[in-house]
């Protein structure tokens, strides 16, 4: 999924990690994603903080994703 998010358009990212509930979704799904692709402990750390706060793993991305292009720590 993380290899999906990074190929759409920015605009297109933004959109999605903006509304609520699609933004909890996006991020479940992409830090899980990045989880199982690296299996770091700080990827596993961030994927299972998601859960109860993925929303504000989302503002978080919004705002990386527009300065850096990537989302935060998932590049």
């Amino acid at each position: 999924m993380k290899k999906w998010f990074n190929s759409l358009p920015r605009l297109v990212q933004i959109i999605l990690l903006f509304i609520p509930v699609c933004n909890w979704i996006m991020e479940l799904g992409i830090r899980w994603s990045h989880f199982a692709e690296r299996k770091g402990l700080l990827s596993l750390i961030l994927a299972i903080l998601t859960i109860p706060g993925g929303v504000l793993f989302g503002w978080l991305d919004v705002i990386w994703c527009l300065l850096f292009k990537h989302l935060f720590l998932a590049r």
